[in-house]
């Protein structure tokens, strides 16, 4: 069997989950089926790259998707199934389908309907990612949601899809690579003093950082804040959260700002160090980072949305708080926990260790790759 992944983020240029769910899914599934690459941007030794004319980069980010589509599907005749991942890579997948009559399967990492917001980042371009989607939704063999929530989010968005087309499939770790760590030269290189939480993520509306940054303000100052949080979406959320992080700094001693992509080393050991990851996400299909976070067997504190509490085991490995879509209160129970869990190491620690087990346990890429080509298999006639 060979298969076509289409993906527009790959090493080196990973900035999301969804880009780390297929870095690790191609590792697992090259021992199951022949899987060519294929990504955006400049080449690659171990995928084919599509990099598009300094023309075609000043058009609309949503245009330039499109064209990058167009020619992978043009690559795509010779494999008997193409598997894409976000709305970025869809089409190609469609196109292909079309072109030759091969099956298409989609990867469902998140949902344009569900973030509006992205309106901000690409303009008009919002309404071409939103037809791109749905129309490669419709016309698919079999999406893949990465969560049971997400499942339910992809049947509200596009009632017209057949549910026997939407398999859950749960993103998974590697523990071999995430696991606790000790670094504390690199701690002190960054100037990380005493016990610290932890965030890890983009500078997008959908992390909830701004709540998080508000919640910070009444968290007890002898604990300390790591943000490990750049690639902002558009430079307007970038410079709101730019502010609010200065703002924080300016009182305080021990608010750590990590604005560059940090090294995959350097991220285990910063997750390994804190005494509790938080999540404060208003939207997570997933939440690939929590896992990342249990596998170094870090505690976790983390919103209810989405996929999160089929990661995150409310109690056992960390706890959630809830989100309403009351910003005050959501950022007022953050506050509390995040002081309660802080002053309690021994329940920290108790998380930590249920974490790691849990990531071992239930989230193994191994499964998860034969799951996926079991549902190749019965697709490809």
């Amino acid at each position: 069997m060979r298969v076509g992944l289409v993906t527009k983020e790959w090493p080196p240029h990973i900035y999301g989950g969804a880009g780390v769910h297929v870095k690790f899914l191609a590792k697992s599934l090259q021992s199951l089926a022949q899987v060519d690459v294929h990504c955006f941007g400049e080449d690659r030794p171990d995928a084919t790259a599509y990099e598009l004319t300094a023309e075609e980069m000043a058009l609309n980010p949503a245009m330039q998707a499109l064209i990058t589509d167009a020619q992978i599907a043009s690559n795509l005749g010779e494999v008997d199934l193409v598997h894409t991942h976000t709305w970025y890579a869809n089409m190609a997948g469609h196109f292909a389908k079309i072109l030759y009559k091969i099956p298409h399967v989609i990867t469902a990492h998140s949902l344009e309907p569900d973030r509006p917001w992205k309106e901000e980042q690409i303009g008009g371009g919002y309404r071409i990612s939103s037809w791109a989607e749905k129309t490669a939704y419709e016309s698919a063999d079999a999406i893949i949601a990465v969560s049971q929530g997400m499942r339910r989010d992809v049947l509200k968005a596009y009632p017209n899809l057949d549910p026997n087309k939407v398999h859950a499939i749960l993103n998974g770790i590697d523990t071999n690579i995430y696991h606790p760590v000790s670094n504390p030269e690199l701690l002190s290189s960054l100037g990380v003093k005493g016990p610290y939480a932890i965030f890890v993520g983009r500078i997008t509306r959908q992390k909830g950082l701004a709540h998080l940054l508000k919640a910070w303000k009444d968290v007890d100052p002898k604990f300390g804040l790591v943000l490990c949080a750049g690639s902002p979406d558009e430079p307007g959320i970038g410079a709101e959260v730019q502010a609010a992080i200065e703002e924080l700094q300016a009182e305080r001693e021990n608010v750590i700002w990590i604005s560059k992509m940090a090294a995959q080393a350097d991220i285990v050991a910063l997750l390994s160090g804190a005494e509790l990851f938080l999540c404060p996400s208003i939207y997570e299909p997933l939440g690939i980072v929590n896992l990342e976070a249990m596998a170094c067997e870090t505690a976790v504190l983390a919103s209810d949305v989405g996929g999160i509490p089929e990661v995150v085991a409310n109690g056992e490995t960390g706890e959630l708080i809830h989100y309403s879509g009351d910003a005050a209160e959501f950022e007022a129970a953050f506050t509390n926990r995040i002081n309660a869990l802080m002053g309690d190491p021994e329940l920290l620690q108790k998380y930590g260790k249920a974490g790691r087990v849990r990531a071992i346990e239930q989230f193994s890429w191994d499964s998860i790759a034969q799951e996926t080509v079991a549902l190749y298999k019965s697709l490809i006639k």
